[in-house]
């Protein structure tokens, strides 16, 4: 494993530094550089998943890769607003105010 301080290295890798080493190497390493979708379209997919599946903790992180992959935050938004009528409007209440959170952090 390597020693770079990636996200998830640092978020669990103390404790679990086998699931860092699989997120690093497979996940982001090996499946999201799979050709048949761009960056864009995977973070879209994966954003849009876990607004409708709940996963709050996840959220915030791939809001932020979203936006580094090229989605406006807008389009963010479109995406949340949409889901509220298929994932349920708590799970899209709960994802604005995730992503209101994001977009009012600092950037690069």
């Amino acid at each position: 494993m390597s020693e770079k301080p990636t996200a998830a290295r640092q978020a669990f890798g103390h404790i679990a530094p086998a699931l860092a080493e699989y997120t690093d190497e497979i996940l982001f390493g090996e499946v999201w550089k799979r050709p048949g979708l761009s960056p864009r379209d995977r973070s879209l997919i994966t954003v849009a998943s876990l607004v409708a599946l709940y996963r709050t903790n996840e959220l915030p992180f791939h809001l932020k890769k979203a936006i580094e992959n090229g989605i406006s935050r807008d389009e963010l938004i479109e995406v949340i607003t949409h889901l509220a009528f298929y994932s349920g409007w708590p799970t899209a209440s709960s994802a604005v105010t995730i992503a209101q959170r994001v977009f009012d952090e600092p950037g690069p």
